[in-house]
């Protein structure tokens, strides 16, 4: 059970070393147009000639009785635990059993120091965090590579391996507006990204041009490679979902470091509940408190005016929130009004905006498809708006036929509190390069010995 990401991975790293299993296919969720595709037999490995099958998750349980299936693995992100055991049973109902891999199946091992960034929840700001870290790195004169979390939404033959330099490689591979949303920020600053399908060719890609691997995490996913320090962001706006969602509280308990993100927007009653289950079940974290500091291209001009506001996508469906940043910016800038796009919504994106239904008066940026962008630059004309606000992390106005113009905004991780984050980077990666040099001397002496 997946959506195109972890269900490939742990294909590829479990289940093409253990024969006894045979996968007789996947299903997709969370993620539209992803279904209509199969798996290519050449990444499968041996023992299978033809073309894996990709299903809706809706025929789940007519799936386990037509094709006898004893097992169903979970290989997705960012849902309740509630969500996870609803899955369990009908799995079980359907007579099959129902099963989790960890990392120990699943994570790979990389020859450069890895430093991962996961998060409780998708839309906690795990990015922006990864990104200050990938200018600090490059301020010291160390080389950052940036291996994403995989959004293979395409052709998965042609999205084996991916290398990003510049903004012209995502027009190359025919990129999503979610991966855009995620690569862009990066590439606009001249820092690699690596993504796709086969992550052991992409992890040896990405070593041998970078000195540190930075893990980018998808949703509130576990990382694909061992980390050698796991930053988790929690969402200081979401209290209690460290302990209530899938895989997020794995991360809380794994990690090296606890950032609670958007901490002056937060209640004290909800730090204070993050620092008492961090206490509990990661008594060994750092915990840092931190903010996202939204800028924006021309704030004064909101003033007045009837606006639009687009949000980051997976931060709205899947993730939960009603609204982002893009939201907060129209509120402190004085606008005139904001626009409901549910008045102007058509073909994929009004079906989006009705399967949502706790959205607020928001646009989320859904681009999916070169349909999908079609309806939301139609439902975007539509509209009376003056102006649109862009609260994605995409350039939506290289990708938008409109008649407005796009205000863009823009995070920035700012540490508020808490051990520096600057100093625990540099620590364990002289602790790496030190264990690195211990084992050289070793194999050194072994090798005199022989």
């Amino acid at each position: 059970m997946g959506a195109a990401g972890r269900d490939f991975h742990d294909f590829q790293t479990f289940f093409v070393t253990h024969p006894e299993f045979r996968v007789c296919g996947f299903t997709a969720a969370q993620i539209p147009f992803i279904d209509a595709r199969s798996f290519p037999h050449e990444l499968a490995g041996p023992g299978y000639e033809e073309d894996l099958p990709i299903y809706p998750e809706e025929r789940l349980a007519e799936l386990i009785r037509n094709l006898s299936i004893d097992f169903v693995f979970f290989a997705y992100s960012d849902l309740s635990h509630e969500e996870v055991m609803h899955r369990a049973s009908l799995v079980q109902a359907a007579g099959a059993g129902f099963a989790l891999l960890g990392p120990k199946q699943t994570q790979l091992t990389a020859s450069r120091p890895v430093i991962a960034v996961t998060a409780v929840r998708t839309g906690a700001g795990k990015s922006p965090l990864t990104q200050w870290l990938a200018r600090h790195l490059r301020s010291r004169s160390v080389r950052p590579g940036v291996i994403r979390h995989p959004m293979p939404y395409g052709n998965l033959r042609d999205q084996r391996v991916q290398h990003f330099e510049t903004v012209a490689d995502l027009d190359r591979f025919r990129c999503t507006i979610e991966e855009r949303e995620e690569y862009e920020p990066y590439l606009e600053e001249g820092i690699p990204v690596f993504a796709g399908v086969r992550y052991a060719e992409i992890l040896d890609v990405a070593g041998r041009q970078s000195d540190v691997i930075l893990w980018d995490g998808g949703n509130n996913d576990t990382p694909f490679v061992r980390p050698d320090l796991w930053i988790v962001v929690a969402d200081g706006l979401r209290p209690g979902h460290e302990t209530t969602y899938y895989p997020g509280e794995t991360n809380f308990r794994s990690a090296d470091v606890i950032v609670i993100s958007k901490a002056s927007a937060a209640s004290p009653e909800s730090l204070q509940k993050f620092r008492t289950h961090a206490n509990s079940l990661n008594p060994d974290a750092a915990i840092i408190e931190a903010d996202l500091v939204l800028t924006c291209d021309d704030e004064e001009q909101l003033r007045g005016r009837h606006v639009l506001v687009i949000e980051d996508g997976p931060t709205l469906t899947h993730g939960g929130m009603a609204s982002g940043a893009g939201m907060e910016v129209a509120g402190r800038s004085g606008v005139a009004s904001i626009v409901d796009p549910r008045h102007h919504a058509v073909g994929t994106i009004a079906e989006t905006l009705k399967a949502f239904p706790h959205l607020g008066p928001v646009l989320p940026a859904c681009g999916y498809s070169d349909e999908q962008i079609r309806d939301l630059s139609e439902t975007i004309c539509r509209s009376d708006a003056e102006i649109v606000i862009d609260g994605s992390p995409a350039r939506l106005e290289r990708l938008l036929e409109i008649p407005q113009r796009i205000v863009n905004v823009r995070y920035r991780f700012e540490q508020r509190s808490g051990p520096d984050l600057a100093g625990l980077v540099s620590d364990r990666l002289t602790t790496w390069a030190t264990e690195r040099e211990g084992e050289t001397d070793e194999s050194d002496h072994s090798q005199h010995g022989v």
